[in-house]
């Protein structure tokens, strides 16, 4: 074992600079407000507080103005405010109002603020017997308001169950200990959560709060057996009802874990909303709204979440994981879809679905290779009312598109020669406020100007910032300055008849490096990074660790496996049923085309990974025994046998397996525990001798880290190096700020120590 971990490893300079790497901003979220000739922009933004091991969130407010026809200026406000103890806030739909949400980490209560332009105009205190903390998971989360800005819809744990309380004489009736010493509570049954970063959230329910008297309603009507969020409002037709449209999850026989999960049933809904504050009678002063009947807008489809209204209030789109809940994957390509919303708001029984973007199986080159936009944006449309913008990934690119609501037509917004990541803010009229990143470029702002193009089709124009919302301190500029990154495309080395021609592509690697790309030059150290899923991606975005580790000295090899988002549902389908073989092919064979090319020393590769990325990682060491120098695991799956019984996500073992849910049990037989350990790391330990490193989070529920841990021992059993890092306070991700700080230094470390040649 290694017990190297001394404080003599930790070179203070390096230790600053990922201090530095980790401290740039992230730019999350913006609002846009008309402003005389210009418009004025609200930048959320959040930074790593490493002290507090917390992100720190702040808003920075902008003047905007075109300077020329290729730049514009973004006049920033002097200094950013920080947003301490605030949970969320959301502009209403006029710009007049700000709703600031507070959740106190000791659930005494929740707060609300209103604030106009120049102060605070209202502040209301929730207790605890009214509902608990508001949902901002961005998952759960809605914030609402309605079109005349009289009430807020939001979503928030529902208020504490009764407990059994006792006393000396037993069962003790009532559920309020009061002044009573004598008394405890019990713990009353056990309920069901959902699984990773929900663990004592209490169920998701609805509330509306009228914005001038304070008042909250609990919306009625709603089965517990539906976990509620995503609320908007019903278009404001006068004379129609006011109808609250939302997302319900059935947790059905199990709640499986939802974080990361698409794959979960889901539908929308409506529910008919009365204020009871105007419509009170003298019978009904209890504060309490009637229980209206529920609709389900989308009982012919598996899927249906981030509902939005058209613009004209005729249509309700909604994005779909169709074809991942009816697959079993947790996640897929998705499709978008609409439905017409009745002027007269008499909902029918039944709805006829349109699909606007269907599942895209095969692209041919160069086109559209599917959807893959998990939510979409509060206000997406451009002014023609058909138009909506929203963010996919199109193979290892995140990129804005454009799409017809009427037509179905998928134009890309951001730049098509550009190998970077874009993400939408908002949008300024038809212009766009996007933020551009790539692996060796810190987040950005650009301006897209809407034109028509000589074709007469839309377009923009994409125009500088003259300023930059943030500046990076000296040494990360100078780091990064160096670095130069290309996106390589890789033939599959195992084409049959028996695949589909989707998984016959390419599939592409990042290829990150100081040398320029220049073959003469001798190579860095290089690192083979694989991402977690499996179906996930890697995109061309920046990452404040991986830049880190460029920065010292290490080229990278990002590689996105067959079974990665972004390359069509035939490439992405080919992978279950073939976990820690088709996908282990795919990395080995990004590594010796890198090799091939001139890009990496054979002598000197290491390999880095989580999650799935981790499973992958562990099964390289064990396949390829002489091909890594050195390896690290974060949260890794390494035996599916043991992690089945424990995991929030035991489906995700059967279907990565078997290639199905056809055999899903709690129950796992015999035969199904002898296929995952056979299709497992472990069952490869026996030929590993890469020194590894394992960063392992005590509450991960994913994959809970008892199995790291079986692994690194047996390691440890046969002689290979090892070390461990364990975070008491960390789930799956691994991604507090402090966890983050020290993971990443360790791995520089790590990887320098074994390439040393």
């Amino acid at each position: 074992m290694d017990c190297s971990g001394t404080e003599a490893e930790y070179d203070p300079v390096q230790s600053k600079l990922l201090e530095e790497f980790m401290c740039i901003p992230n730019i999350d979220k913006a609002w846009i407000f008309k402003s005389g000739s210009g418009s004025q922009a609200m930048f959320v933004m959040s930074q790593a507080n490493l002290l507090a091991n917390k992100r720190r969130k702040f808003m920075l407010a902008t003047h905007n103005s075109k300077e020329s026809e290729e730049s514009v200026k973004f006049q920033l406000s002097p200094f950013p405010i920080e947003m301490n103890g605030v949970s969320a806030f959301v502009p209403s739909p006029s710009g007049l109002k700000l709703l600031v949400v507070r959740n106190y980490e000791n659930e005494s209560l929740t707060q609300f603020e209103i604030w106009s332009s120049s102060q605070l105009e209202k502040e209301f205190h929730i207790p605890q017997k009214v509902h608990g903390s508001v949902y901002v998971d961005g998952w759960f989360e809605g914030i609402s308001w309605n079109y005349d800005e009289s009430h807020v819809a939001y979503v928030a744990e529902e208020p504490f169950r009764s407990k059994p309380t006792f006393n000396h004489m037993g069962y003790k009736k009532g559920d309020s200990l009061g002044d009573d010493c004598g008394s405890w509570k019990g713990q009353g049954d056990w309920e069901e959560d959902w699984g990773e970063s929900y663990v004592g959230k209490r169920q998701p329910a609805m509330f509306v709060i009228n914005v001038d008297s304070g008042e909250v309603q609990t919306i009625k009507g709603i089965p517990r057996s539906l976990s509620v969020g995503q609320v908007i409002w019903s278009p404001n037709n006068k004379g129609s009802a006011q109808y609250l449209v939302f997302v319900g999850w059935s947790g059905g026989k199990r709640k499986l874990g939802i974080k990361y999960c698409s794959n979960r049933p889901c539908a929308i809904y409506a529910i008919k909303f009365t204020d009871v504050s105007s419509s009170r009678s003298d019978e009904s002063k209890n504060g309490e709204n009637e229980a209206y009947p529920i609709y389900n807008l989308t009982k012919s489809i598996s899927s249906g979440f981030s509902p939005r209204f058209s613009k004209d209030g005729k249509f309700l789109m909604f994005l779909s994981s169709k074809s991942a809940v009816d697959s079993g994957a947790h996640r897929a390509t998705e499709s978008l879809h609409r439905i017409e919303w009745p002027s007269d708001g008499n909902l029918p029984e039944t709805t006829n679905i349109v699909d606007v973007i269907h599942v895209v199986k095969c692209a041919e080159d160069g086109c559209f290779p599917g959807l893959y936009s998990s939510r979409l944006l509060s206000d997406p449309w451009l002014s023609d009312e058909h138009t909506l913008v929203l963010c996919s990934f199109w193979r290892s690119c995140q990129v804005i598109l454009a799409v017809n609501l009427l037509s179905g037509e998928v134009s890309r917004v951001s730049p098509s020669d550009s190998n970077h990541s874009w993400n939408i803010l908002a949008l300024d009229g038809d212009d766009i406020v996007a933020v551009c990143s790539s692996p060796v470029n810190v987040p950005e702002i650009k301006y897209g100007k809407k034109i028509l193009n000589t074709y007469g089709k839309l377009s923009w124009q994409w125009l500088n910032i003259s300023s930059p919302i943030f500046r990076c301190p000296e040494k990360v500029t100078s780091g990064l300055s160096s670095l130069r990154f290309k996106i390589l495309e890789i033939p599959v080395s195992d084409v049959s008849e028996n695949l589909s021609e989707g998984a016959k592509k390419p599939i592409e690697a990042i290829y990150v490096s100081s040398s320029k790309f220049k073959e003469s030059r001798k190579c860095d150290p290089l690192v083979v990074v694989i991402h977690g899923g499996p179906h996930s991606l890697s995109p061309t975005g920046f990452s404040n660790s991986l830049a880190y580790l460029s920065s010292i000295g290490n080229s990278l090899l990002i590689v996105n496996y067959r079974g990665s988002l972004g390359f069509g549902e035939d490439a992405l389908q080919s992978l279950p049923g073939k976990v820690g073989s088709q996908d282990v092919k795919d990395v080995l064979t990004s590594v010796d085309y890198a090799i091939g090319m001139g890009l990496a020393d054979p002598s000197r590769i290491t390999v880095l990974g989580g999650s799935h990325g981790g499973f992958l990682t562990t099964h390289l060491i064990g396949q390829a025994p002489d091909k890594f120098v050195a390896a690290v695991a974060r949260n890794p799956v390494c035996n599916l046998a043991s992690m089945v019984g424990i995991s929030d996500i035991p489906d995700w073992c059967f279907f990565e397996a078997y290639g199905d849910l056809n055999h899903f049990t709690e129950a796992p037989s015999p035969d199904d525990l002898s296929r995952f350990h056979q299709m497992s790391p472990i069952s490869h330990v026996s030929k590993v001798k890469t020194p590894t490193l394992f960063l392992l989070g005590t509450k991960d529920l994913r994959v809970p880290m008892s199995n790291g841990l079986q692994y690194m021992r047996a390691l440890k059993e046969k002689g290979v190096q090892i070390k461990v890092l364990v975070f008491p306070n960390d789930n799956h991700p691994l991604d507090r700020p402090q966890t983050n700080f020290e993971s990443f230094l360790n791995i520089g470390y790590w990887f320098k120590k074994y390439c040393k040649q």
